[in-house]
């Protein structure tokens, strides 16, 4: 299924509902109950889902990354949307104009 939602800054993020996610040896794992696949997150990906329980806007979660590792603005940007793209392929988050909506 092709994804036609645009991921900007200025946008929100929230986890998808139906998804088991487990802490295995610092790493998270999740099995995405309606595909019946598993994939594993890794440390700072599992963070990132950690960070979308509630919905926040990709600029804020950004900006959370980037206090806590030593990355650039404009390469934290670019991994996070690469990722976010990635879990958004796969349906496993939805993608918001507002942390409201």
């Amino acid at each position: 299924m092709l994804k036609t939602q645009q991921i900007t800054l200025e946008k929100a993020i929230v986890q998808r509902e139906g998804n088991i996610v487990s802490d295995m040896d610092g790493e998270k794992v999740m099995l995405s109950v309606h595909k019946g696949k598993y994939y594993n997150l890794g440390e700072l990906g599992g963070e990132i889902w950690e960070l979308m329980k509630e919905p926040i806007t990709i600029h804020d979660l950004v900006t959370t990354l980037q206090s806590q590792y030593d990355v650039t603005q404009t390469e934290c940007e670019e991994q996070v949307t690469a990722f976010l793209s990635q879990l958004l392929e796969q349906d496993l988050v939805n993608i918001k104009e507002s942390i409201n909506s």
